[in-house]
């Protein structure tokens, strides 16, 4: 490997093979309702290969088995797809994907995603089943992040791509069978990694951050300072998309939640990179000369207030921390929430990495820090038994630990980031992307 690339060192070097272990110790006491399993995604790269960009890393699942106050196993697969074998990615093949992005469950099916590619479907016990087209109703790509309405189980998710057509959108309902499929209009371009629902629109996002074909890395894609942040409003009944044009020049790749507020004001909190932000961190995902310590430079957490009855977006600051990945409690999806947990990542005053939780009513913040050389992941929400608040639950993230060459699942008390037990794991799991826990009974539903 050509070691001088941060996506392939430190918390993120790959490991090798596929293990499995079982019967894991565990410091604390598990919450005994925690019943199912933890799966996390990621790039891995095989022995041998240098991706040329962070995003380009073969997928590796990781999972932990939860039962009855004990961690059943560990186990870690390769997501079995063309690319995994040599067969390069063109953008024209859908099946010829890293899936290394995130995991999902629904309609009774596991799904690894990435978003230029057709799912790929997987066994509760991480093996690979094969690409999945729903039946042959999608026909196009699957965005890494699709929402689930916390009401209805309807899937929502869209294609996007550098041509024309642009952007179309989905829905799966409850079983997982596609029931809508349209074209979006008034889209560009632009990378669209993530969206928001509310429970009256789907939000999209179009950034400066557009498909260029003088970028080389591998995501062909850079910004451009004469192209503005727009997002497009589109009513979930059906309709024509509304695009606002937002007054600052930013790009949004992960969305917290969006919900309407009283005043019939769409409202989206975010992430937000502006233009030395978004630069900075694309030098780490490709490995750039002068590129930083750690994947996220800069991006800071932010509101975004659309208001459909005069045409006007305002922006407001809900925080100066660096952050990335955030979660919420997904009851909330698509609702008004209050509390946002992230990755805060060295910069802004901190250094190391923490788990934050933020209060978006109020700003205030509470830091977890990981001590040093250990890095968190994306902090997965999951409510506790009989929850009478939004906070009343545990957070689910893995920890890599360099001092130590190892790594556990972290249950921590989403009220105060207190440690309520951690699994330790049977070796370094890498510094991964996005996951999900999958409770028994929403298996078994």
């Amino acid at each position: 490997m050509t070691l001088d690339k941060p996506y392939i060192n430190g918390h993120f070097t790959p490991v090798t093979d596929e293990i499995t272990g079982r019967e894991l110790k565990v410091r604390g006491t598990l919450p005994l309702e925690l019943n199912g399993r933890y799966f996390r995604n990621g790039h891995n790269p095989k022995p041998g290969v240098t991706p040329t960009h962070w995003f380009r890393g073969e997928g590796m699942l990781h999972g932990v088995r939860l039962a009855d106050g004990r961690a059943e196993w560990y186990r870690n697969r390769w997501v079995r797809t063309p690319f995994l074998d040599g067969v390069p990615f063109t953008g024209t093949e859908l099946e010829v994907s890293a899936a290394a992005t995130n995991i999902v469950f629904h309609g009774g099916r596991y799904l690894a995603l990435q978003e230029a590619n057709l799912p790929y479907e997987v066994t509760a016990e991480l093996d690979t089943i094969g690409v999945h087209d729903f039946g042959g109703k999608l026909t196009s790509s699957m965005t890494a992040h699709p929402k689930e309405d916390p009401a209805t189980g309807e899937l929502h998710f869209f294609s996007y791509s550098p041509f024309p057509p642009y952007l179309t959108y989905y829905v799966a309902d409850a079983t997982g069978d596609i029931v809508t499929s349209h074209l979006v209009d008034g889209s560009g371009p632009s990378l669209m990694h993530d969206f928001a629902i509310t429970r009256e629109h789907v939000v999209f996002i179009n950034s400066p951050v557009v498909f260029d074909h003088a970028e080389h890395s591998g995501i062909p894609y850079r910004w451009h300072d004469d192209v503005p942040l727009r997002i497009g409003v589109m009513p979930r009944a059906g309709g024509r998309t509304t695009w606002f044009e937002a007054p600052d020049q930013a790009a949004l790749l992960h969305i917290a939640n969006a919900y309407t507020d009283p005043q019939g004001r769409i409202v989206l909190e975010a992430p937000r990179f502006d233009r030395s932000a978004w630069e900075n961190s694309w030098k780490w995902w490709v490995g750039a000369p002068g590129y930083g310590t750690s994947p996220a430079a800069g991006s800071t957490f932010h509101r975004w207030i659309i208001d459909p009855a005069t045409g006007k977006v305002t922006t407001e600051s809900l925080n100066s921390l660096v952050t990335e990945f955030p979660s919420i409690n997904e009851a909330h999806t698509g609702s008004a929430h209050r509390y946002s947990y992230a990755i805060a990542f060295p910069g802004a005053g901190l250094s190391g990495y923490h788990t934050v939780k933020l209060d978006t009513r109020t700003g205030r913040e509470k830091l977890l820090s990981h001590g040093e050389g250990r890095m968190p992941g994306e902090a997965v929400f999951t409510p506790a038994e009989g929850a009478t608040t939004e906070d009343d639950g545990y957070l689910l993230t893995i920890v890599s630990d360099l001092k130590a060459d190892a790594s556990e699942l972290l249950v921590l008390d989403a009220s105060d980031l207190s440690t309520v037990a951690a699994v330790e794991l049977p070796r370094r799991v890498p510094a991964g992307i996005h996951g999900d826990w999958i409770p028994d009974a929403e298996q078994s539903a």
